[in-house]
């Protein structure tokens, strides 16, 4: 379906993390391009609503009472979140008809969906997923970092430069090729898009200093 779920999963890179670095929430975010969606002509079955009713998920209703993205279980406090990147300025609500839900578009989300990789997530037999690509995760959390709406200095953006600075000195020890194409792809998009990733490198040298490393092959 061209979807991607978001989780980072340890056993890719063979990684333990500290208790800080692992901290997370419950939300379950999967992402779908919106021109995939629409081109695909399809729907899934049973219908993702059903799904949800099933496993007691309750729509959280949003601005736009014809759309919803975003679903909560009660007894657990998970909520599952449908994104879509966004190509226009302003970030908005649309629809995935493939799916048969909307979905909130956000800026520099193609960037970290594009070339996911194969996993499995733990739940009964397994299942199958796709998942972002470390090093492009890794990137991508230099970015939400600097866009945090409540400032780069949050208890949420604090966290998103921790786990870059994390996961950047692992890659740049295991996977210094990988690192340095994600990183010279991002800055290849545009001013703003270096623009973030410099306010975030600003905060945290060592992590400038180890892409610099992974880049010149040191």
């Amino acid at each position: 379906m061209g979807t991607t779920a978001f989780r980072l999963y340890e056993g890719e890179l063979g990684l333990r993390l500290a208790l800080d670095q692992t901290a997370m929430t419950n939300d379950i975010d999967i992402a779908s391009f919106e021109r995939l969606s629409l081109a695909l002509g399809d729907s899934v079955s049973p219908p993702l609503q059903e799904v949800f009713d099933a496993f007691d998920f309750a729509p959280i209703p949003s601005a736009d009472r014809n759309r919803t993205w975003r679903w909560r279980q009660a007894s657990t406090e998970t909520m599952i979140e449908f994104l879509t990147p966004s190509f226009e300025e302003a970030e908005c609500l649309c629809d995935l008809p493939a799916l048969g839900v909307s979905a909130q578009s956000l800026n520099f989300l193609n960037y970290l969906i594009a070339d996911p990789i194969p996993a499995a997530a733990v739940y009964r037999n397994g299942i199958l997923i796709r998942v972002p690509r470390p090093e492009r995760f890794a990137i991508h959390k230099l970015i939400v970092s600097d866009r945090r709406k409540d400032g780069p200095d949050s208890l949420k953006a604090r966290k998103d430069l921790l786990q870059a600075e994390y996961l950047i000195h692992v890659l740049s020890e295991d996977r210094p090729g990988d690192l340095a194409d994600a990183y010279a792809d991002v800055l290849s998009r545009g001013p703003r898009w270096r623009e973030h990733i410099e306010h975030s490198l600003s905060r945290t040298p060592i992590t400038r200093e180890r892409l610099a490393r992974a880049i010149n092959g040191d």
